[in-house]
């Protein structure tokens, strides 16, 4: 039975079934990818869903091994922070009993999880010399991998583009000083955040162009400066035949999913809240658009892509975070999943919960 939660207008329904919602409040359930490995999904904002230990155990039992969630360091809060080893705690007890799963109940495992942390575009305007070393703070926790999701947003400019340039500017020195990968929100100003990252030069810890849904021409010089890529729902709508041009496109060691979740619910799933679980979706198409087919083909092509993710965003601590943790105290913050660190192998943008009125590279 559902289970209505005050400010969420749909049920949450506990289970792992995927269900389609149709007219007159039904819903309709809908196949699970079969997939032949795990898959990852590099940009989640857990905090936003309506339950983030019920999402995890769904990712546990559809085999979703890892998850980077996203903390805007100006409106988020410590939830995620304070919460996040009890909802990884909750969503073991919850996941071998889930039903609709398709993985075996004692072969579900709850995803490693990683936190990302940094200004959004979208709140520029507020970052100073206060945010800035809130986030620094943050940045000592060793289960934040990234510095993100930062940029430039000049669909919406909530911020104004002097502030949203120099609190990009920042953020991307205070990622090179951390040795941490910056994860971009882009939306309409490619080019411009392109020359800001040349001029400043891009982190050496890697750089990652979030949620992707454009065409070739404009990716391919971020690939040729050793950038990653992810792709999310976009990759799946049915009119985003350039978005797969691209994927099909990108060197596959530079290749990532996602989905951004809460928002951009990938096909055939739009129209509902996006869980991390939906990856399954957006891997199972994009295995499509690279011609892998299902068996060893793909199994390979999705070891590939959690490698690529695992690579990036489950390093362990760097040298700075390992010196202002004892300076921040942060050994208190939460110790790091089990399983990570390997060696280097909301916004208030308009956006639906299907991904409506999002466009560009970023969410």
């Amino acid at each position: 039975m559902p289970d209505e939660r005050q400010g969420h207008p749909e049920p949450l329904f506990r289970d792992a079934l995927f269900r389609q919602k149709r007219k007159h409040g039904k819903f309709r359930e809908v196949d699970a990818p079969r997939l032949e490995a795990p898959v990852a999904d590099t940009h989640a904002h857990l905090q936003l869903l309506p339950d983030p230990a019920l999402a995890l155990a769904r990712c546990a039992a559809h085999g979703v091994g890892f998850v980077c969630t996203i903390v805007d360091a100006c409106e988020d809060g410590a939830a995620t922070f304070e919460r996040l080893n009890a909802w990884r705690a909750q969503a073991a007890a919850l996941a071998p009993g889930l039903a609709g799963g398709s993985r075996e109940a004692d072969g579900r495992e709850v995803p490693h999880v990683r936190i990302a942390t940094g200004c959004h575009p979208h709140n520029a305007k507020h970052y100073d010399d206060t945010l800035e070393a809130r986030l620094r703070e943050r940045l000592a926790d060793p289960r934040v991998c990234a510095v993100g999701e930062v940029g430039l947003d000049y669909h919406y400019d909530f911020s104004p583009r002097d502030a949203q340039r120099d609190a990009f500017r920042r953020q991307v020195r205070v990622a090179k000083e951390a040795g941490l990968p910056v994860i971009l929100h882009v939306r309409e100003a490619h080019d411009e955040a392109f020359a800001l990252l040349q001029k400043e030069d891009f982190p050496e810890a890697g750089t990652l162009l979030h949620c992707y849904n454009l065409d070739w021409a404009t990716l391919e010089p971020w690939l040729e400066a050793g950038c990653h890529v992810a792709f999310g729902g976009p990759l799946t709508f049915k009119s985003a035949d350039e978005v797969r041009d691209a994927a099909a496109r990108v060197p596959v060691g530079r290749l990532l999913t996602e989905t951004d979740a809460p928002y951009m619910t990938p096909e055939p799933m739009r129209g509902v809240t996006c869980g991390p679980e939906h990856v399954l979706f957006t891997a199972e198409r994009m295995a499509q658009v690279r011609g892998c087919a299902p068996g060893p083909e793909r199994a390979a092509f999705l070891q590939q892509l959690l490698a690529n993710a695992c690579g990036l965003l489950d390093r362990g601590p760097t040298p700075w975070q390992r010196e202002a943790a004892g300076e921040f105290g942060a050994e208190a913050f939460g110790e790091l999943p089990a399983g990570s660190g390997a060696p280097h192998r909301r916004r208030a943008d308009g956006g639906s919960a299907d991904g409506a009125g999002s466009a560009g590279s970023g969410g």
